[in-house]
């Protein structure tokens, strides 16, 4: 038996169809007959192997279904993120892999389906885990391990390009027709732009994927590191009770449930640059790490204020008062009122200080944590005599971060 390219290639126009916004990275991929891959699979270099078998007993729809599925795996890069977890949490072996597999087809497949792609029964969602949806694999990977609940899951293997390890049926980065590395980033960018070009016509999760795939927000969780852990996760010394996890000290009293205390998210207080000297798109950069801040606290936009400040600081904006997010300024540059009105008026847990660095900073040290993103110019670097040009390093009691 040989692949049914007619089938194949009329199931991929259906799923550009059904979802015209990832049109361009579905014939982006190169199909590859495969008699050792299980059903359908693809690579990091953007190969798509394909069982001849697996082709013959699916339907168009459920076809134009895997394609998506698959597609998605690369845009989402899950094989580079496979390899960044496994290496920082120390996952090892085939059956590490097959979890995160298994968590990034939770990722893609709560928002994939419907609409003219039919869900496949075999089709692993979150639920199945009795996880919530709209995580990403790496919440997933730490919210579920193997086995017997997911010993029916064991066939699932989307290949290389969903979790970094390599298969046998690979072709390599010297094979045919594999994307160079700045080719799928291409693809990848075009996707993006055309998600983004038309808002509404993609689920949001894909927006906001498109959203970072310009511009990768920082980890802002880990970042703002023991305010935010503490806040939202410690137990003992906090602001209310809670029932939601009972206290340890119920042990002593069977029977009884004692609430815990719980903290309250940190309060911050992100102060943005408007003066002169800072772009338009360093200013949108801005806004999308606003919106990464809230998501680290849980999306309380009620604890998350803005100060725009060039040589003036404005009124400090709760996220929960605004529409949006007024950016007023244009002048000089001197984040000392920006750092003043933030401790004055929302005495915040953190202060995160957006700027080009061409500012004067306070000379004390304020009374919370600070982190300071740095707008990132290094791509607009002329020569090695422009370092003469760079502003002074922020103060050794701030985090530095580079933004963009």
């Amino acid at each position: 038996m040989t692949v049914d390219w007619e089938k194949l290639f009329a199931a991929r126009l259906y799923a550009a169809r059904a979802r015209p916004y990832l049109a361009s990275a579905l014939f982006a991929l190169h199909p590859v007959e495969s008699r050792t891959v299980p059903t359908m699979a693809v690579d990091p270099y953007w190969r798509c192997y394909v069982s001849p078998a697996f082709v013959d007993r699916m339907s168009l729809e459920h076809l134009a279904g895997v394609w998506v599925h698959e597609v998605s795996h690369l845009l989402r890069d899950h094989h580079g993120r496979g390899d960044r977890v496994a290496a920082a949490r120390g996952l090892t072996g085939p059956a590490e892999r097959l979890r995160m597999n298994i968590a990034a087809d939770c990722e893609i497949n709560d928002d994939i389906y419907g609409d003219g792609l039919p869900r496949p029964r075999d089709c692993i969602r979150p639920s199945d885990l009795r996880l919530r949806d709209g995580d990403l694999m790496e919440e997933y990977l730490s919210q579920f391990r193997l086995g017997p609940h997911t010993a029916s899951m064991a066939w699932l293997d989307c290949g290389s390009g969903a979790d970094g390890r390599e298969r046998a049926w690979d072709l390599g980065p010297d094979g045919a027709h594999g994307l160079s590395g700045q080719e799928r980033d291409a693809v990848r960018f075009r996707v993006a732009q055309g998600i983004s070009g038309r808002p509404g016509s993609a689920p949001e999760g894909w927006q906001r994927w498109a959203e970072q795939a310009f511009h990768p927000p920082q980890p802002w969780r880990d970042l703002l590191g023991a305010a935010v852990r503490s806040a939202t996760h410690g137990s003992g010394a906090g602001d209310d009770y809670v029932y939601r996890r009972p206290s340890r000290r119920a042990t002593s009293l069977p029977g009884v449930v004692l609430p815990s205390l719980r903290r309250n998210p940190p309060r911050v207080s992100v102060i943005i640059d408007t003066s002169g000297s800072v772009s338009d798109a360093e200013l949108g950069s801005a806004l999308l790490e606003v919106a990464a801040i809230t998501r680290s606290v849980g999306g309380r936009r009620d604890l998350v204020t803005v100060v725009s400040c060039d040589a003036a600081a404005r009124v400090a904006h709760p996220l929960c008062q605004a529409e949006g997010i007024p950016l007023l300024g244009g002048g000089g540059t001197d984040l000392r009122e920006g750092f003043a009105i933030a401790l004055r008026r929302t005495h915040p847990d953190v202060i995160v200080a957006l700027t080009d660095g061409w500012t004067p900073w306070p000379s004390r040290r304020p009374p919370c944590r600070t982190v300071v993103g740095l707008f990132d110019r290094t791509k607009h670097k002329q020569s090695d005599d422009d370092d003469d040009d760079e502003p002074a390093r922020p103060p050794d009691w701030a985090r530095v971060v580079r933004i963009g």
